[in-house]
């Protein structure tokens, strides 16, 4: 998936990547040709009575070849380095979009620091590799190319031959010294992810580590990943400081033997001065790349180390997808359990079990169960977050299976236990940053959910900026954005799990009878754990251990004198005592 996706890019930039390569071919050339003028001028220098109009010539054609290098390197510098930063921005948003697209499973299996380490660290590697270090490759291969050929063609092939004998042991060190480091960068990646995990982690638990007296014990553990950080980068480090040293030598070695080799020639008069000289300026031109080839291949292996993790990523497939029919119709808001059983994908463990109820158009459904009852996975199952059995749950006659993912999930207001709210405005928060609302709907919606007078009391009112994760309002102010939010999508189906659990009793009593007002033609789920979210429901569902224990209204259930009654209860024990008929 990954190699498709960089394929599909070069693909659709091939003409600039073209275009690039040449003129970057073009500049080596150019570059190529400085050695053998020089050369020139050097033999015309040693000459008695030389014509200055031809030096002055050859000096001018330096200078050209100077600006043609220059007006070249631009060219491919504009066209190849900006594509690699146009690579990485393409990247990071397929990376995005294929996050986006990805079941809950994925993400109770990955930390979030390794998570963000793939969208900054592993790209912006990859942006080096295909971006500076192949142009660096490409034009370092040309000019070692074209200056060998020079040197073998335009002054001598032997000497050409014992200059480059040490070329060998270069390649042979890069090769194993490249393979080290792709090794030791994916144990620095991996470091990183596990320090950026631990930050956010902090960040968002501080509260709770200061209430703990944790501080110490968090900066000890934070300078545990901190060293092992350190370390990975250490031993990536110590591998790579190998290569530019090797090519130093070998190189060292390679101008000692043109100096000896070369200048006896020159005493011979096998070649002349002009030509040493130009021999000279084409191994120095080899020197430079081949030595960049050192950091090249660093930057490489880095960048290859950092594809294959993506890729990995990349290959992850998506659990949850589009039913086969596509249906798109609106939801009406009829919902049938049939017989469903579920279990959770990682555990043979039976979440839900022969769960079997119909919910009509317009109806109000309260669920109650203790924790771990199989409350949220029913509802998981509804929004399709995991894969439901085939014509087990049926909306409006329809296999849930049927519809696409966005139309389901369109036709259905959810508002979670952990509420989440945007480093944004309210308004924008109420509105999920969408336009199609007008300020009364918003208004509206703040006022049923009974959080409409808090925030006029804000300086800015709808306009006050949120810090992060809502953090400087209180959990039931949260609450209620949060189900604002769902409110202003008026939905056909509306859930609401555990979402009033931080609000007093008056303001949930408050709440629940708005949406009684506003919801008579349409269907809300409440779960709750508290029976005041519930007594008014038109029937209310009772689970335990996955299956449903009682089935009823208020009323039915408190008479049945089971699992509901008990809960009940121990919830209203002086309400109990004032009314006895409820105990009946």
């Amino acid at each position: 998936m990954g190699k498709k996706i960089l394929l599909d890019f070069i693909k659709n930039h091939k003409i600039s990547y073209i275009v690039g390569i040449f003129f970057m071919l073009l500049a080596s050339y150019i570059q190529s040709l400085f050695p053998k003028l020089l050369g020139n001028i050097i033999d015309i220098l040693k000459t008695d009575n030389f014509a200055f109009s031809v030096v002055s010539n050859k000096i001018v054609y330096i200078l050209l070849i100077a600006l043609g290098t220059f007006l070249s390197a631009c060219i491919w510098r504009n066209l190849v380095i900006a594509n690699s930063r146009t690579l990485e921005c393409y990247l990071r948003e397929m990376l995005y979009a294929h996050f986006q697209k990805l079941s809950p499973e994925f993400y109770n299996k990955k930390k979030t620091g390794d998570l963000i380490a793939y969208a900054i660290n592993d790209i912006s590697a990859i942006r080096m590799t295909f971006g500076p270090a192949t142009a660096l490759s490409i034009n370092g291969i040309a000019i070692c190319a074209i200056s060998i050929y020079s040197m073998s063609r335009s002054v001598n092939w032997q000497l050409t031959f014992m200059a480059l004998i040490p070329i060998p042991l270069i390649i042979f060190s890069m090769l194993k010294i490249g393979k080290l480091i792709q090794k030791r960068f994916k144990k620095v990646q991996e470091s990183f992810g596990s320090i950026s995990d631990r930050v956010q982690e902090n960040i968002y638990g501080i509260r709770v580590i200061k209430a703990y007296v944790q501080e110490a014990e968090e900066i000890n553990n934070f300078q545990k990943l901190n060293k092992e950080m350190m370390d990975a980068n250490l031993n990536m480090v110590k591998t790579s400081s190998f290569l530019s040293p090797s090519i130093d030598i070998s190189f060292s070695i390679s101008f000692v033997m043109s100096l000896i080799v070369g200048g006896n020639m020159v005493l011979k008069g096998s070649i002349s001065l002009g030509e040493f000289i130009a021999f000279n300026g084409y191994l120095t031109m080899i020197v430079k790349p081949v030595t960049s080839m050192g950091r090249v291949l660093t930057i490489m292996e880095r960048g290859m180390a950092s594809f294959k993790r993506l890729n990995d990523i990349f290959n992850v497939k998506p659990e949850i997808e589009d039913g086969e029919k596509m249906l798109t119709g609106p939801l009406q808001g009829e919902i049938t359990f049939n017989n469903l059983s579920f279990s959770y994908p990682t555990s043979s463990e039976i979440t839900l079990e022969n769960i079997n109820f119909n919910i009509p158009k317009g109806c109000t459904v309260g669920i109650l169960g203790k924790t771990g009852s199989g409350k949220t996975t029913l509802i998981s199952l509804l929004l399709k977050l995991y894969n439901s059995p085939e014509e087990k749950i049926i909306i409006d006659g329809i296999d849930i299976n049927d519809f696409s993912l966005e139309a389901l999930r369109e036709g259905i207001g959810y508002v979670p236990q952990d509420n989440f709210l945007f480093s944004a405005s309210i308004k924008d928060n109420i509105s999920f940053f969408k336009d199609i609302y007008t300020e009364d709907e918003i208004k509206k919606a703040a006022k049923v959910s009974a959080i409409y007078d808090s925030i006029m009391n804000l300086p800015n009112n709808f306009d006050t900026i949120l810090g992060e994760r809502g953090i400087n309002l209180s959990g039931g102010q949260k609450q209620r954005i949060a189900l604002a939010r769902a409110i202003v999508k008026n939905p056909p189906i509306l859930i609401l799990d555990d979402s009033l659990s931080a609000v007093d009793t008056i303001t949930e009593f408050n709440i629940l009878n708005n949406l009684n007002q506003i919801r008579k033609e349409k269907t809300t789920i409440i779960i709750a754990h508290r029976i005041s979210a519930l007594k008014n429901a038109d029937f209310i569902i009772v689970l335990d251990k996955g299956k449903i224990l009682e089935k009823g209204t208020h009323h039915e259930l408190i008479k049945e004198g089971g699992l509901y009654y008990e809960t009940f209860k121990s919830q209203f024990k002086e309400e109990q005592n004032e009314c006895p008929w409820e105990a009946s």
